[in-house]
């Protein structure tokens, strides 16, 4: 079979190639094409474009590069022509992926979207289309479900990948450390790191990064760490880094950094998840172009931005959006969850709910796999 698969952003890249294997368990002669990232490409898939080049946030950013999305959509268009995959997977980045399913349905292909768009958040009607143009949508989140049935939607629920992904990590890196302490009758360190994950985008890193290192210099018994994104280069972050003397970065090792963190200051979006399943306490940060801000604002119709307060439906970690992510409101979080006895214990109550909660769909990336696979054997009957 042929499959063409879209991701925009960096989590997509990372579910995209767990994805990516699991279809190829099921199908070992799988030709695969993608927009994604490093991993997508590694798994086993042709890469046409990367995420790197895609990644646009926020309502002013995108009117500033609509050229350059436009001509990526008429090129996808033209590229999927040429393929003509079996079916089209589309990974969340729904100002893209919705575009493309509304054309692509028009041409007769057929589309699964795995990992659904916020449409609970913001813009619901466009649930309206996606039943017009999706063949099946297999969902994440446990509440997303229930939603799509307000809207007489049958969706799947397949469980959340990064369950596996984190898991399947700890594991491993947990013999590992066994093994070493073992061999060298060391004992296990305490750790004084505190991890900084302010992003993928550019745009964003600009706007969180600076006030994220200004708190540093407020504890200086401790050693930050900064969590690269893979698609941008060593200057850019050299630069920003300089003047910071207990801080240093990673590039490609945050599950490394995670495993030794002992708190986490974590842009919004899938670092947030990632960080509350390593059990890391975390202070969710967000702060935007002002404008796409407040219209934003007026949109979106939820109660929390970080994934973790979404699921469980309160807020477990502290978020500081806009104007309230400042050094000094950073600073107080921050030793609240370095000090704060109760505050640690109810954070480890929380996480541990919230990780029996995202367990119970399953091996994600095996089951999407498996549905995907069941999908085209029945559509081909």
């Amino acid at each position: 079979m042929k499959y063409y698969v879209i991701a925009g952003e960096a989590s997509g890249d990372l579910h995209g190639s767990n994805l990516i294997r699991a279809l190829r368990e099921k199908d070992p002669h799988a030709d695969i094409r993608c927009w994604g990232g490093d991993k997508m490409e590694a798994a086993g898939a042709t890469l046409v474009r990367h995420y790197k080049d895609l990644a646009f946030m926020g309502f002013i950013e995108v009117l500033n590069n609509l050229g350059t999305i436009l001509r990526n959509i008429r090129f996808c268009k033209e590229d999927i022509t040429a393929y003509q995959p079996d079916v089209l997977i589309l990974i969340d980045y729904p100002g893209f992926n919705l575009r493309i399913a509304k054309w692509a349905k028009q041409q007769g292909f057929k589309i699964i979207y795995y990992i659904s768009p916020q449409v609970w958040a913001w813009k619901e009607n466009r649930v309206k289309l996606i039943k017009q143009c999706v063949d099946k949508m297999l969902v994440i989140l446990p509440f997303e479900k229930a939603f799509y049935q307000k809207w007489n939607y049958e969706v799947e629920y397949v469980g959340h990948p990064l369950v596996e992904v984190v898991e399947e990590y700890m594991n491993k890196e947990q013999e590992r450390r066994n093994s070493e302490l073992q061999t060298s009758n060391l004992k296990p360190q305490t750790s004084n790191i505190i991890a900084l994950l302010p992003g993928s985008r550019k745009q964003e890193i600009l706007k969180k990064l600076p006030i994220m290192l200004e708190v540093t210099k407020r504890f200086p018994e401790y050693r930050f760490v900064v969590a690269k994104a893979p698609g941008l280069d060593e200057a850019f972050y050299s630069t920003l880094l300089a003047p910071y003397g207990n801080v240093s970065s990673v590039k490609d090792q945050t599950y490394s950094l995670l495993m030794q963190a002992k708190a986490a200051l974590v842009t919004s979006g899938t670092a947030t998840l990632e960080t509350a399943l390593f059990g890391v306490p975390e202070v969710i940060c967000y702060k935007g172009n002002a404008l796409s801000y407040q219209i934003a604002k007026r949109l979106v119709n939820i109660k929390f931005i970080g994934l973790v307060n979404l699921i469980m439906d309160k807020e477990v970690m502290k978020e500081l959006i806009q104007d309230d992510l400042t050094p000094g409101n950073l600073e107080k979080e921050l030793d609240r969850l370095l000090n704060d006895p109760e505050k640690q214990r109810q954070v480890k109550e929380d996480y541990a709910a919230l990780k029996t909660l995202l367990s119970q769909g399953g091996n994600a990336s095996a089951n999407a796999a498996a549905s995907i696979h069941a999908f085209l054997h029945d559509s081909a009957k």
